[in-house]
């Protein structure tokens, strides 16, 4: 027997085909550990179960999968709908299931999903965190630095001259004449400058929290990277946020890879067959895998192809990215 689960934010709907894909039944379970368990006692009940096909396991059907893998059972990623399925018959949950546990049966999924229970989980977290933070402290830089443009012309003289940091810095020093702008309001000169300076202050409050919180992650990602993986760290041209990068890539059971060939499609890297009619042996680049990784992997080329003393002297031109 085969389960299919077409997952959402709150339940999760499973349906249940036999060998022939015939379907068994279906039926919705609520998004929770007690509903996982429920999920799993009624497919058992159907018959012994084979693979359980899961949708979105990086996100509404992450903890389903690790119940399900705990548990024992096969569990495979299934994320591409049938669309030709869905045109024909239409869309509903049941429907969605069906076509989920039909793809792993005809082996048009066999993808095994992260496991997302390990260091590397954690890894990828971080990452996330550090991405959002890092985005934050542009945004606010940039705001800073257009109120300082317009600001009137004493303050932004001084001001426009310096450097990154030390405008940031001196922002932080600025004592506005009040906090009470409505104090101001019949004065719009003084009205004006406070204004000003206080909104400078309280962008350069947000982006030193914002930089103080990045090297906080920065330097725990360092040291989880460095742990998870010494040896990848020491390689020519892979640094922690490379060597980050390929480990998220891989995820925590990194043996669901089983050669350099497949981590190659993984990262887009794989040369895909383009050939047609009488045009036979050709390739093209893939748009397909995880662009991040791929994006590491041009990075790591690019610096040994530059400063590598087995690569620099056969080649200075750059690699066509993928």
């Amino acid at each position: 027997m085969i389960g299919g689960v077409d997952t959402h934010k709150h339940t999760h709907y499973a349906a249940a085909v036999d060998d022939q894909g015939r379907l068994l039944g279906h039926k919705e379970f609520p998004a929770t550990d007690h509903g996982y368990q429920a999920l799993l006692d009624w497919l058992r009940t159907r018959g012994q179960v084979h693979t359980i096909g899961v949708e979105s396991t990086g996100s509404f059907g992450a903890a389903l999968a690790r119940a399900l893998t705990s548990a024992g059972e096969n569990v495979v990623e299934v994320n591409r709908p049938n669309r030709l399925a869905r045109r024909m018959d239409g869309k509903s949950d049941r429907l969605d299931a069906e076509q989920i546990a039909r793809a792993v049966l005809g082996r048009t999924s066999t993808a095994t999903p992260k496991a997302k229970s390990g260091i590397v989980e954690v890894i990828r977290t971080l990452r996330v965190t550090r991405s959002s933070a890092v985005k934050a402290r542009t945004q606010a830089f940039n705001t800073l630095f257009g109120v300082m443009i317009g600001a009137p012309s004493p303050l932004r003289e001084e001001l426009v001259v310096l450097t990154k940091r030390t405008l940031v810095n001196r922002c932080l020093r600025l004592r506005p004449e009040t906090d009470d702008l409505i104090t101001l309001v019949d004065d719009s000169d003084r009205l004006l400058m406070a204004g000003v300076k206080t909104a400078l202050r309280d962008l350069a409050r947000r982006w030193k929290a914002l930089d103080d919180e990045v090297k906080t992650l920065n330097n725990q990602l360092e040291a989880l990277v460095r742990a998870a993986a010494p040896d990848l760290v020491e390689l020519h041209g892979v640094g922690v946020e490379i060597a980050g990068q390929f480990l998220v890539t891989a995820g925590d059971n990194a043996d669901r890879i089983r050669n350099e060939a497949a981590f190659a499609k993984l990262c887009g890297v794989a040369p895909q067959p383009a050939s047609s009619g009488r045009t036979t042996g050709r390739h093209r680049l893939s748009r397909a895998g995880d662009r991040a990784a791929n994006s590491a992997l041009y990075i790591v080329t690019i610096v040994r192809m530059r400063h590598h003393p087995r690569h620099a002297s056969t080649s200075s031109a750059a690699p066509t990215r993928a």
